[in-house]
């Protein structure tokens, strides 16, 4: 029997698998495994939008469960969380402040009917000022938005206060679940203060300092001193077909972390919504204005170019979003750069093509991100995609980590530690133009010793692993960030390869001590409803 028939009936026998709903127990030889470090030889890194900790986790783990809503009933012995106290809930600091006017609430419960909110204010230099000097009790003030979008209820969302609100178990009901089976960290921070693009720039490379060209003015940038901008805003990448002609973008200096997965030999790749500008949604939308529609938040744009994980260096920039040339050339070199949609990452794995490290973006409407998208359309995406890994013989390996690009401006009560001082104009946390005195600042790829714009740890973030290895019913208290994740792809596959240029990395812990790789466990699957997010089965 040659070989491509063998992997052909392999292949068949595993989607057959799949769509049964049964699990594949055994590993696959068609799952390739490039050497790492630790069991994981599959990671992950589903980075979704605009979530604090507290607005998803604050309660933990007790729910209301009113009728009618998923229950969520906590295991027992499940660990304590820095959450939302009885004095936090009835007495809070933005309650308390008059500066609020009629924003000053306590923290308020959201229902599951009420998944779909506006979005608030996450600017660098605002969420700086929200917290008033560690006191954490301006967030009405500087980043609060009142209002859910046109078309939905209007109920409680009358204020600037409207960010002190959060979800409980009976809506964000699948991650909750997955904290209860799995790893989760209630000392997780963004990077640096600021919206999605510097969030998704730390994740891959550390920096956001050392912008190499720039397109349609600076709106999107701060000076970062010796002549370089730092990037602080939303800036569309500088290449990419789908980028808004007339909006600020650019083009960054350095190295990402996929150029040196590439140098090493390691596969990896970046899957996006919306990437594939061959494909005609129902509604008739293609290429760069491909749309899906959610019942929930109506059409929204499936792809955002300032989501776009690898686009803005010119070493994995994919301009005009090539298509791979078959489902093998996924996670090698080849014409698509690395670059692909979503649909192909479940392609390739179906197929037997699994690189090893993988950066996942949800279609819009699913990434989390208030204002188009909501946490129940969100938890769908999550659950579809972790309940077809598990049932993959690939899973034994694999780790999924979800993680956030930034906190929306939601309220999360604990003060970030401030490990990178900045002064620029555009940092508030200690005065205006101040975060500190900027003088111990990490360089920038450039040669500038100090970059500034980089105030941070930004605002505290869910961060949970998802893994037949993660530790089970684990709450991990050590400090982490976004580079967490990128130490520990360095440490797995790179043999402790740094980025340098002043990365954050340097700073970083790893995300290691979520992991127990003494002994795999055996109970390392949790089917869960996507709708409900409830468990359907858990397998040993």
């Amino acid at each position: 029997m040659s070989e491509k028939l063998t992997r052909f009936i392999l292949a068949r026998k595993i989607l057959a698998l799949l769509t049964s709903g049964l699990t594949v127990l055994g590993p696959s030889p068609l799952f390739a495994s490039d050497h790492s470090a630790t069991p994981i030889r599959h990671l992950v890194v589903v980075f979704q939008e605009n979530v604090s900790f507290d607005h998803y986790f604050g309660t933990y783990p007790y729910a209301l469960n009113p009728a009618g809503e998923p229950s969520f009933h906590a295991r027992p012995n499940t660990p304590t969380i820095n959450g939302l106290t009885i004095t936090l809930l009835t007495r809070n600091p933005n309650s308390l402040n008059p500066a609020n006017g009629a924003g000053a609430k306590n923290p308020f419960r959201l229902d599951r009917s009420q998944a779909v909110t506006a979005d608030q204010n996450h600017n660098y230099g605002p969420e700086q000022a929200a917290t008033d000097f560690g006191l954490m009790d301006l967030y009405p003030k500087d980043v609060g938005t009142a209002g859910p979008p046109p078309d939905a209820p209007a109920s409680v969302f009358t204020s600037t206060g409207l960010n002190l609100g959060y979800y409980d178990g009976n809506t964000v009901t699948a991650l909750w679940n997955y904290a209860q089976h799995f790893a989760m960290s209630d000392n997780s921070y963004d990077t640096v203060f600021g919206p999605s693009t510097p969030g998704l720039m730390n994740l891959v490379s550390g920096q956001t300092n050392g912008v190499d060209k720039v397109l349609n003015g600076t709106g999107s940038e701060t000076d970062g001193g010796a002549g370089t901008l730092t990037v602080i805003g939303d800036p569309d990448p500088i290449g990419d077909i789908c980028s808004a002609p007339t909006r600020n973008q650019v083009q960054m200096k350095g190295s990402n972390i996929g150029d040196l997965l590439s140098a090493a030999g390691v596969t990896w790749g970046s899957f996006m919504g919306g990437f594939d500008l061959t494909i005609t949604s129902p509604d008739g939308t293609s290429k760069c204005a491909r749309t899906t529609f959610s019942a929930n938040t109506g059409s929204v744009a499936d792809y955002i170019p300032h989501h776009a994980f690898f686009q803005y260096w010119a070493s994995t920039l994919n301009a005009n979003h090539t298509r791979p040339s078959s489902i093998a050339e996924i996670g090698h070199d080849g014409e698509a750069r690395h670059q692909y949609d979503i649909h192909d990452f479940f392609d390739a794995v179906a197929q037997g093509n699994f690189p090893a490290v993988n950066f996942l973006k949800a279609p819009a409407y699913q990434d989390g991100h208030a204002g188009y998208s909501d946490p129940l359309d969100e938890q769908t995406f999550l659950v579809n995609l972790i309940n077809f890994l598990e049932k993959t013989g690939a899973w034994e390996s694999t780790a999924v980590v979800v993680l956030y690009d930034d906190s929306d401006g939601w309220y999360d009560h604990v003060m970030p530690p401030i490990v990178n001082q900045s002064t620029s104009p555009a940092d508030m946390l200690t005065g205006p133009g101040s975060c500190g005195n900027g003088s111990s600042a990490l360089p920038g790829p450039d040669g500038n010793p100090h970059a500034q714009g980089r105030c941070g740890y930004g605002p505290r973030q869910p961060m949970l692993v998802i893994s037949p290895w993660a530790k089970e019913n684990f709450v991990d208290h050590t400090i982490t960030d976004q580079t967490s994740v990128l130490r520990f792809i360095e440490d797995n596959w790179l043999g402790g390869q740094r980025m340098g240029d002043g990365s954050f990395d340097a700073l970083a812990n790893s995300i290691v001590q979520m992991f127990d790789f003494k002994t795999r466990r055996e109970r390392g699957r949790l089917f869960l409803d996507p709708t409900t997010g409830e468990p359907r089965t858990a397998t040993r």
